[in-house]
């Protein structure tokens, strides 16, 4: 059975695991972080904008826009 109510119910697989414990940190807040960059960049590239702001909800993202 697949529980779809929530991605909080779910337990990250071992490959999961790993891949978060092998993966390019830093800090996003002082635009550090590889990943989060790299996000963005091809995002705004997708878009055909100058740059792009990753935030974690939609909410987040209506709000930023008004």
């Amino acid at each position: 059975m697949i529980d779809l109510r929530s991605d909080t119910v779910t337990k990250p697989t071992p490959a999961m695991r790993r891949a978060m414990a092998e993966a390019e940190v830093g800090d996003d807040v002082y635009g550090e972080d590889p990943t989060i960059n790299r996000l963005e960049r091809r995002a705004a590239e997708i878009i055909g904008k100058q740059a792009a702001l990753f935030v974690p909800t939609g909410s987040m993202g209506n709000l930023i826009g008004i």
